[in-house]
């Protein structure tokens, strides 16, 4: 399955190899080569839509801590909820405080099912869209696991084997809510049918009205060239997209899947397929119209080398744990199925400002939702987590 991800990655580069020469020519004039290049300016009107077991949880952290660093306001689920209305089609009276604030938003991050008009009535003109997919067969299994207790389908079937061996058998269109996360759970997320016939007229025009609405689609399974393909389209810097893998779960909790399902999964969620094929082309595509292959090289290295030392500032293990081994209970992840998802331990001896700053690295999606909700809307009643905060206010 990796050998085959990364010849899909690669696939569309065979035409690629001749690198264009990114350096100014001999002919260049004098002049030319003293003009320096524009300076980009960062964008800080974002708009991620959120897919569903896709790393989505590490960039929704990648942009809350954003909005922290530079004083921006986050467009959050109103009242109790964690997600903007999800699975609902996504109205702009979803965000707390809308009515009262209209488009002064900077950030909008968390589920929601992607309504272009109404989130444009939230999110100011200029803002930047983007989203993120992964392959199908891996976020098939992921989502089995993962939605194991909640999905009919997933749980009148033995595994995830059994479930793909006759999906029909188990899924049903009209279990509408519990069911969208069996079958094309990307197609939905972007606002369309997942149960849609794949009609080649109208999967095609999907796609066009994906990439007239979305400036950039990246993929989970190149997460690192993937921040550092977001960090040029955002103009930010590098330790803007430095992060640590949140919301992940335990190798022993991954079912692998027959040779015989990975294919059935191509026809099963084939709205799915054709979406990832499509952008995972233009991803690398894009890389090499932009950034070219060997700095990208260079810059994922830099990316790495840069979390290695913070994992080796902020963590004991080094390393992500399991559930039952994590320490302070508010950074404890929200588990889900049969997933065992895991999360993290800081050192004990760090000073305060590297203490807060290692926080945000490891906090989970529900805590740090909670809490800037909490900053941005302090006379709303908190979010109810039935876990603490390691901080509740700016000034602790």
């Amino acid at each position: 399955l990796i050998v085959f991800s990364l010849c899909l990655g690669l696939t569309c580069l065979s035409g690629f190899f001749h690198m264009k020469n990114k350096n100014y020519s001999i002919s260049k004039s004098h002049e030319e080569l003293l003009i320096p290049p524009m300076p980009c300016h960062a964008k800080t009107n974002v708009m991620f839509l959120k897919t569903h077991k896709t790393a989505s949880s590490t960039v929704l952290n990648i942009l809350f801590r954003f909005a922290e660093r530079y004083n921006l306001t986050v467009a959050l689920p109103a009242d109790q909820l964690f997600h903007l209305g999800y699975p609902r089609t996504f109205l702009a009276h979803f965000v707390e405080g809308f009515e009262a604030t209209g488009q002064n938003f900077n950030i909008m991050c968390n589920h929601l099912r992607f309504n272009p008009l109404e989130v444009k009535r939230v999110m100011a003109a200029n803002t930047f869209y983007f989203s993120i997919l992964r392959n199908p067969i891996p976020l098939l299994e992921s989502s089995y696991i993962y939605y194991k207790n909640n999905v009919p389908a997933f749980r009148s079937s033995k595994n995830v084997n059994d479930f793909l061996a006759s999906p029909t058998k188990y899924y049903h269109p009209a279990d509408y809510r519990e069911s969208i996360y069996a079958r094309n759970i990307m197609w939905f997320d972007f606002g369309y049918d997942n149960n849609a016939e794949d009609d080649t007229k109208y999967t095609q025009a999907v796609l066009e009205e994906i990439e007239q609405n979305f400036h950039l689609i990246l993929i989970a399974d190149y997460f690192d060239e993937s921040m550092i393909l977001l960090k040029h389209a955002l103009c930010w810097d590098l330790d803007d997209v430095i992060y640590f893998k949140l919301n992940s779960r335990s190798q022993d909790t991954v079912q692998t899947l027959t040779p015989e399902n990975e294919e059935q999964v191509k026809v099963w969620c084939s709205l799915d397929w054709k979406l990832y094929l499509h952008f995972n082309q233009s991803f690398w595509r894009r890389i090499e119209e932009t950034i070219g292959l060997k700095v990208l090289e260079k810059e994922v290295d830099h990316l790495r080398t840069r979390q290695k030392e913070l994992m080796e500032t902020c963590l004991s293990e080094q390393e992500a744990v399991r559930k039952d081994h994590i320490r302070n209970k508010a950074l404890l992840p929200f588990q889900s199925g049969a997933a065992n998802i895991l999360g993290y331990n800081l050192k004990q001896d760090l000073d305060n400002r590297t203490l807060r700053t290692c926080q945000k690295m490891v906090m989970p999606e529900l805590q740090y939702t909670s809490y800037l909700y909490t900053v941005q809307h302090p006379h709303k009643k908190r979010k109810e987590l039935g876990l603490p905060l390691p901080w509740t206010s700016l000034q602790e």
